[in-house]
């Protein structure tokens, strides 16, 4: 059984057990979390596909890591000889599905 869910403006196509990482949320390592936003639910006799959700369905996961992603450089040159040189680290939340309940 797998499921799309919608979450911090992405989507992602998860099944119990994967592990994903998307966009940074509340919650301790270890925390429960669950997501109401479910656009598809698939993998039994037919999906169910939502307009714009699926009402009553849920995935249940499991809080692993929060962290932050390697650092993306960025560096601007400009003609007067003077370069800037900036960085950035998006933070994430690395969660393990543990239910669907759709």
């Amino acid at each position: 059984m797998y499921a799309v869910i919608r979450t911090g403006g992405k989507q992602y196509r998860v099944a119990e057990g994967d592990v994903v990482r998307i966009e940074k949320i509340a919650g301790d390592v270890g925390a429960e979390v669950t997501f109401t936003e479910i656009l598809l639910v698939g993998g039994s006799d037919s999906p169910k596909v939502g307009q714009p959700t699926v009402s009553g369905a849920k995935v249940v996961g499991k809080v692993l890591a929060q962290d932050k992603h390697r650092r993306v450089l960025h560096f601007r040159k400009e003609k007067e000889g003077w370069t800037r040189r900036r960085g950035h680290r998006q933070p994430y939340t690395e969660v393990k599905v543990t239910s669907i309940a759709g």
